[in-house]
């Protein structure tokens, strides 16, 4: 038994009528007669009686009726989700996140966004540093990234740049610079003080740090690394150094902890969006279609 002759049973017991029944269904009424008595014949049992207005479903009849609609509407099912699934409507999708982009409006406005636009898809997000997110990618355990670096060293990733934003300095709030309460700081004027760096080498606000360093003319002093930047925070306002982060950062107040700009135009945070050039899944395609979208209305801070 096929889905097709199913459909031809169903629309006989709901119209109670062979021909209307052929009519529903755009065909004729001998060949309609001839599945409905040819399932008769594989199934071994009556489906239908005959009766002066129509027919009308047997005892085996009904039960089929509810088992064949259970059926069909399952593989209808199978199929919008199939179809879905090819649009980019349904599926899974995993998130890398830097540890410091959340506090970039710009990154949960897109999750956000392709979230009300897709609410078939599953996010799954990621909070990690350019070497994690190298691991997830390589270990196929992410799809997309939104990071700090301007390359992510994993087979077959690309770094789409989506924004710079300027770098600020987290000083402790008792530092001299924080209370003379100065509209900039020059980068260079702080060669002497320990800087907390945010992750190891290779990550992108460590290796912006030590790059925005030498192009003040200066090796930076490396105080105690912090593996989140929340840590590196903490470290700020326990006085044991200061810390380069992006200026979208100022968000995140915390005791004994102050920002300043920086006099440096050059110092700047990269935020991109990194993935796997040869990834043919339609809900990536899609997610990177709205997120480049919405970086070219939004492409600075």
């Amino acid at each position: 038994m096929d889905l097709r002759r199913l459909r031809y049973f169903v629309a006989v017991a709901e119209e109670g009528h062979i021909t209307r029944a052929a009519e529903r269904l755009d065909i004729q009424q001998p060949p309609l007669s001839r599945q409905i008595s040819l399932m008769e014949r594989d199934l071994g049992v009556q489906l239908f009686r005959r009766t002066p207005r129509g027919v009308e479903m047997t005892v085996a009849g009904q039960v089929l009726l509810s088992e064949a609609k259970a059926v069909l509407a399952q593989f209808d099912r199978a199929i919008d989700a199939t179809r879905r699934a090819a649009r980019g409507e349904q599926g899974t999708l995993c998130i890398g996140i830097a540890p410091t982009a959340p506090f970039n409006p710009f990154v949960p406005d897109s999750i956000r966004c392709f979230r009300e636009a897709n609410p078939r898809v599953c996010l799954v997000l990621h909070e990690g540093l350019s070497n994690d997110i190298v691991a997830q990618f390589n270990n196929d355990q992410m799809d997309v990234a939104f990071v700090r670096a301007p390359q992510i060293h994993a087979d077959g990733v690309i770094v789409a740049p989506l924004q710079e934003e300027p770098l600020v300095v987290a000083l402790p709030s008792h530092h001299r610079a924080a209370r003379t309460k100065s509209k900039a700081v020059s980068l260079k004027s702080l060669a002497n003080e320990q800087f907390i760096m945010i992750g190891p080498a290779g990550t992108g606000l460590h290796d912006e740090t030590i790059a925005a360093c030498h192009r003040a003319a200066f090796a930076p002093r490396l105080g105690q690394p912090a593996p989140r930047i929340t840590s590196a925070l903490g470290l700020v306002a326990a006085g044991l150094g200061i810390a380069l982060v992006p200026s979208t950062m100022q968000s995140a107040r915390m005791k004994g902890v102050a920002y300043l700009p920086l006099a440096d135009a050059s110092a700047k945070a990269l935020l991109g969006l990194a993935w796997r050039r040869d990834d043919p899944s339609p809900v990536l395609k899609k997610f990177l279609s709205l997120v480049r979208a919405m970086a070219k209305k939004r492409p600075t801070i």
